[in-house]
């Protein structure tokens, strides 16, 4: 019997060492980071570099007109703590506004649906408080890469192609970006913007001009962003342009610079839940982070060692429970800064031991929130089918293009480093992806549509407010083991991150399996609630599978009543992982998708 290589087999290697750890969403953005870290940078050094390189190498799922939430863990304050960089609502937003419109939903492209872009104030913040490196340091390979080009991926080219006619007919300053010469760019070809390239060379230049350290560098830089040129052409662009979006009409934004202003990134102490001998720390309830920690509260009743994790029982029990949380979600999720959000009771042994026993042998087609007195607000259901796809609508969510032009489907943006000190990030940008939102043609990139995600329903804990942060999808994690900082993962994927988020750190813990393993095995996603993005549609009962998933195991699950439908074998997720356990850091990163890479030594 041979034992050359006794390990199950993986598509690549999980990668291991002492020095440091980079995995992220795209080859290029993860090779950045890691040169980051052989030149002396820190993970939040890192973390920057990689992060700008991203919003070029794959321009269809974020961009610098975007957002991001981070958890991370700094050795040297011996704790986690999440960043906020969702940007509010424009001081304009109101729900009387957008119904004078003649609107029921926050159009899902378009300025409209813009709110503060949070982006670049954030990366500026997390290096001036955690980094150690100067603006044109982490800021060098993204505008080297938009000036002289990068090879354009797959989906990159499908997005293009599938919002051409939206371009040429109404957005033509994306039209003068993204058809160059008049054309949809070719798969591998190089791709060049170098009005994006153009801007972060001003910003340095304006950063660079007044002497002084680092600190200063960085503060006049965010001051060139926020109230100078870029907030400028912002405010210009949303004042003076009227802009096609899914309504089927032109609306000018209400975006102003002045927003732009007066919004900061902050500092917060993360949720937390504790599971075995792992506490698992998520952003606040303005994002879905808290879905993943109310899952495993209602998970710690069911004994799921030794389960197979592909098998029918392990999915149903899983998929059931995704159902009662994410319900939950729809109906008391919101700002905590504007709303009373009962995340106490949510997450209490006593409340899930009630929405647990909820859970039989069968699938439940009812969306079923929870009742928590005094808080809460109506969830509104809109079955798909029942309003139309618009081209470039929405967050691409989920991992494969769509058949149909107009119907983009892709992902967002993840990575997670560790560094030799053993600092930890996880960060999941998103936003401002190029079929948004015309181009602001003095900057080379677009606003986002996270308002999209606010309903106009007074009363409802996510409806649109002026100043208020929407409840964003994004979901980074990082989880403490025995108490020290252990893993940080995460995925794209809109609606679906906390499903496969979940799934990873099941596996990995109930079976387990290494962090290639666990990203390597069969997934899933349920359709069953709302999703957050225009049209805000839900598909009741509806199950998606791999094909890896085997035939035994779907037909025991359409025989519980899912609503099965089989994806492609390599479909769900594009899930990234790395950890530190002593001294060895580790790191993977998912094949799906054919861009995703892991480094480290």
């Amino acid at each position: 019997m041979s034992n050359v290589n006794p390990n199950p087999f993986t598509t690549r290697p999980e990668i291991e060492g002492s020095f440091g750890v980079v995995t992220s969403t795209h080859w290029i953005a993860t090779a950045v980071g890691m040169s980051i870290l052989e030149k002396g940078g820190n993970a939040f050094d890192a973390a920057v570099a990689t992060a700008f390189t991203l919003q070029v190498v794959e321009p269809h799922l974020n961009g610098a007109g975007g957002d991001v939430p981070i958890v991370l863990y700094d050795v040297r304050k011996g704790r986690p703590e999440v960043i906020c960089g969702q940007g509010p609502a424009p001081a304009g937003a109101t729900i009387g506004y957008y119904r004078g419109l003649g609107l029921d939903l926050v159009p899902g492209t378009g300025l409209l649906a813009a709110c503060v872009p949070g982006t670049f104030e954030t990366w500026m913040m997390l290096l001036l408080e955690y980094g150690t490196l100067r603006p044109a340091d982490v800021l060098a390979p993204a505008i080297y890469y938009a000036r002289e080009g990068h090879p354009l991926v797959e989906r990159a080219n499908a997005t293009i192609r599938s919002v051409e006619t939206l371009f040429r007919e109404h957005w033509p300053t994306s039209a003068a970006v993204w058809l160059p010469g008049g054309k949809v760019p070719e798969t591998g070809s190089l791709f060049v913007n170098r009005g994006l390239a153009d801007t972060y060379t001003r910003i340095l230049r304006e950063a660079e001009s007044g002497g002084g350290g680092r600190e200063q560098e960085i503060a006049r830089a965010r001051k060139a962003w926020s109230e100078g040129f870029v907030a400028d052409a912002i405010d210009r662009f949303c004042r003076t342009q009227k802009v096609m979006d899914t309504s089927g009409e032109a609306h000018r934004g209400i975006l102003t610079g002045h927003d732009m202003a007066a919004w900061k990134p902050r500092v917060e102490a993360p949720l937390t839940y504790d599971y075995g001998r792992y506490t698992v720390c998520k952003a606040g309830p303005w994002s879905q982070g808290p879905v993943l920690l109310q899952q495993l509260a209602l998970l710690k009743g069911f004994d799921l060692d030794g389960l197979d994790v592909a098998g029918a029982e392990f999915i149903h029990i899983v998929v059931e429970c995704a159902k009662l949380a994410y319900a939950d979600r729809e109906k008391f999720y919101g700002d905590p800064d504007v709303v009373k959000v009962p995340m106490d009771v949510l997450l209490s042994d006593a409340y899930n031991d009630v929405r647990r026993k909820l859970v039989t042998d069968a699938a439940s087609m009812e969306l079923r929130p929870g009742s928590v007195e005094g808080f809460g607000g109506d969830v509104t259901l809109r079955r798909a089918g029942e309003v139309p796809v618009a081209a470039g609508a929405g967050e691409p969510t989920v991992g494969k293009i769509a058949a149909k032009p107009g119907e983009v489907r892709g992902d967002t943006v993840h990575f997670d480093i560790v560094d030799r000190d053993g600092n930890m990030i996880s960060a999941t940008p998103s936003g401002g992806w190029l079929q948004s939102s015309p181009i602001v043609p003095e900057l080379g990139f677009c606003l986002g549509t996270r308002a999209q995600m606010f309903w106009l329903e007074e009363g409802h804990p996510a409806a649109l407010a002026p100043g208020k942060r929407p409840r964003t999808t994004l979901s980074p994690t990082l989880a403490l083991r025995d108490g020290e900082p252990y893993l940080a993962w995460g995925t794209p994927g809109g609606d679906q991150q906390d499903q496969w988020n979940l799934q990873l750190f099941l596996r990995h813990v109930h079976a387990g399996m290494n962090l290639q393993e666990a990203i390597d095995a069969p997934a899933w996603h349920s359709e069953h609630f709302p999703i957050s993005f225009w049209p805000r549609t839900a598909r009741p009962g509806v199950l998606v599978v791999e094909d890896r998933v085997s035939e035994e195991a779907r037909r025991d699950l359409s025989a519980r009543g899912h609503v099965v439908e089989v994806g492609p074998a390599w479909s769900e997720g594009r899930l990234t992982a790395a950890s530190r356990d002593g001294w060895r850091r580790r790191a993977a990163a998912n094949p799906r998708g054919m861009q995703g890479y892991a480094a480290g030594r």
